[in-house]
């Protein structure tokens, strides 16, 4: 196998699975190995988990895509799904998470534009990540990352992750400007640091005071990875804009933003319409739904 006509973009193993089944992968030369990394927090109910090939198999032969010029019944009723469980009020498909933070920072700034700020600020984490387009990209940190991509949009501060007094020092220095906090729970492509017992409370809480929207990265830590449906509701709290994909569709691309009332009104249907193609089939919706009927608390 050759890989002269891919981009030399990701440097992956001389090692190619043919093969998988729950928590186990298979190779070409017909060797077993146990998976512990699951597509890096996608593959939350195993390989080829029966109900979902079965799901995937029947819409496939049904219909696999309309647009978003028709109503779709399942992009309904994983929205009822996913907002009853979150707490959250409305939600937004995309492809992928880097889309879902895009979303994010699309009502992020339509926030600030009602509110008559012209240039709205958005508060980051040191050491992020939230994707790869050019918007997530300038919201995420590292040189490993960004390295190529200096110029990229502005319009964000950095602050050290865990850091109460950082954001009072931002507030003081920007506070009018700014509109709103995004970070993950827990960072993954830092090497999974979590912050300390508190912090998003008093950061929903800083939120609250202020008029800032809390936006939370849940790409890696929804769906169930952490004990919760959401790492959020260790805290006992509720964001006000939150970003999903990964674990929610198992292996098949999909991604979701979920706001709730207050911002929802600020995302006019051509500005949010932009490039959010929602695929028809129901593959992106069996995996979080499966999990959520077999959860006896649903």
């Amino acid at each position: 196998m050759t890989t002269a006509c891919l981009m030399t973009t990701y440097q992956p193993l001389a090692l190619s699975f043919i093969k998988g089944l729950g928590t186990r992968l298979w190779d070409q030369a017909g060797r077993e190995y146990l998976d512990a990394v699951a597509g890096v927090a996608v593959t939350n109910v195993g390989h080829s988990h029966p109900k979902i090939v079965s799901a995937i198999s029947e819409q496939a032969g049904l219909l696999l895509h309309t647009s978003n010029l028709y109503s779709i019944d399942w992009q309904q009723r994983l929205a009822e799904k996913l907002t009853r469980l979150s707490g959250m009020e409305r939600a937004f498909f995309n492809n992928s998470g880097a889309e879902a933070n895009e979303t994010a920072l699309k009502l992020a700034r339509l926030y600030g534009w009602h509110k008559g700020i012209e240039q709205p600020l958005v508060v980051v984490m040191e050491n992020a990540f939230h994707g790869r387009t050019l918007g997530t990209l300038s919201a995420s940190d590292g040189p490993a990352v960004r390295l190529g991509f200096n110029e990229l949009p502005g319009d964000f501060i950095k602050v050290p992750f865990g850091d109460l007094k950082a954001l009072d020092t931002v507030q003081q220095a920007h506070g009018p400007r700014i509109v709103a906090i995004l970070m993950e729970p827990i960072q993954g492509e830092s090497g999974v640091q979590r912050a300390p017992p508190g912090y998003l409370k008093a950061v929903r809480e800083l939120c609250n005071r202020r008029s800032w929207l809390l936006m939370l990265d849940e790409i890696q830590t929804g769906i169930g990875r952490t004990g919760q449906w959401f790492a959020f509701q260790h805290e006992g709290i509720v964001p006000d804009v939150m970003t999903l994909a990964k674990g929610l569709g198992n292996g098949v691309p999909i991604g979701a933003c979920l706001a709730r009332a207050e911002p929802r009104s600020y995302s006019p249907p051509a500005a949010m319409a932009a490039r959010s193609a929602v695929i028809h089939w129901p593959a992106g919706s069996v995996a979080p739904c499966w999990r959520s009927l077999k959860n006896k608390a649903c």
